[in-house]
């Protein structure tokens, strides 16, 4: 039976049905392009949210969605006529949450509403959550319009929260890290390695001017990626070769995007540029050894890596954090071992 990419609108009593398993054919839908086609159109068109912001019994006013797989379910149904509640038994449910592009700003409106809480022990952790969230819908409007100025300029602000956050708290990096489900997306990719970056450059004592550089430059690494066709990007599988040659291009796409950009300091191109480089000279796009590798490069590589290796995907499990590091240390050569080495102790605390 061939997948296809779907609202499902199944209920009982309010509580979503599980779907036919029958139905979960992957290797059907892959060998489907127009299901695959149909499916990477509407992940587009979508938004993930971080079900660790909805908070049971507090009304929301957006339509909420979960995609499992190559489907999308209804979860809630709400608008500012009719709000709805969140119940607590949704947030149990596999899958990433997701909402329409166009309730974007009243998610927004959401996020605002948790600062107002009457616990002040509860502060920091939202604030964290603010950053994070904020970050990435920053990064959703500059991959869907690379070119804007305002965009780059409100990322440079939300680098500089992160650095104030993670200085003033390091461990403040476990809660500004997103989890990731079921499926990829570049914008929660490219805030987590953002955080993992600024995590590692505080750990090794780098000044503060550097660490905001070295931030910016992680935040902004994959924006060439907003020059590769969505087929690409969302496809579940290997890459064909031809495929990989186009996908290996958005590194020199990004770094002529950001050209553009004034605002983006010369450092900051070093893990724009050499994030996808090894110290073997097996990387890309300029084969570059040992020292020619910039530090912001090395650490970015790291980075990105690691939370690559840890997103789950439609198509294969996530590894957990100790195989992620385990896997990026077992790479002998590719990345450097006194960094990594601070890496690894930095996320000792993650399960």
């Amino acid at each position: 039976m061939v997948t296809k990419y779907r609202i499902i609108n199944d209920r009982d009593s309010g509580i979503l049905k599980e779907p036919d398993k029958a139905k979960e054919q992957k290797d059907s839908f892959l060998e489907d392009p127009l299901a695959f086609k149909e499916y990477s159109f509407h992940k587009e068109e979508h938004y993930l949210i971080d079900k660790t912001v909805l908070t049971p019994e507090k009304e929301i006013f957006f339509n909420i969605y979960r995609m499992d797989r190559f489907n999308i379910f209804p979860v809630i149904e709400a608008s500012k006529k009719q709000p709805s509640k969140i119940d607590s038994q949704l947030l149990n449910f596999a899958g990433d949450f997701v909402i329409k592009k166009s309730d974007i700003p009243l998610y927004h409106d959401y996020l605002l509403s948790l600062t107002e809480l009457s616990d002040p022990s509860e502060e920091g952790k939202i604030k964290t959550i603010m950053i994070r969230e904020n970050s990435k819908l920053i990064m959703k409007d500059l991959l869907d319009d690379p070119r804007s100025g305002k965009k780059i300029k409100e990322s440079k602000i939300m680098v500089n929260n992160m650095v104030d956050c993670i200085l003033q708290n390091r461990d403040a990096i476990y809660s500004m890290l997103s989890l990731k489900n079921y499926d990829y997306y570049t914008y929660t990719h490219s805030v987590n390695v953002a955080v993992l970056s600024v995590g590692l450059g505080v750990a090794i004592d780098l000044k503060r001017n550097d660490v905001e550089k070295l931030g910016t430059g992680a935040l902004l690494h994959d924006i060439g990626k907003s020059a590769i066709s969505h087929e690409i990007l969302n496809k579940q599988g290997k890459l064909d070769s031809k495929e990989y040659l186009i996908m290996r291009n958005h590194v020199t796409e990004g770094e002529k995007i950001l050209r553009t950009h004034k605002e983006v300091s010369e450092e900051s191109f070093d893990a724009v540029l050499q994030h996808h480089e090894k110290l073997t000279g097996k990387g890309y796009p300029m084969k570059l050894q040992d020292g020619e590798i910039k530090l912001f490069g090395r650490i970015t590589a790291i980075a990105d890596c690691y939370d690559a290796l840890t997103t789950r995907r439609p198509y294969k499990p996530a590894f957990t954090p100790f195989n992620a590091l385990s896997i990026v240390a077992k790479e002998t050569g590719n990345y450097d071992p006194e960094l990594l080495g601070v890496f690894i102790k930095m996320l000792g605390k993650i399960k």
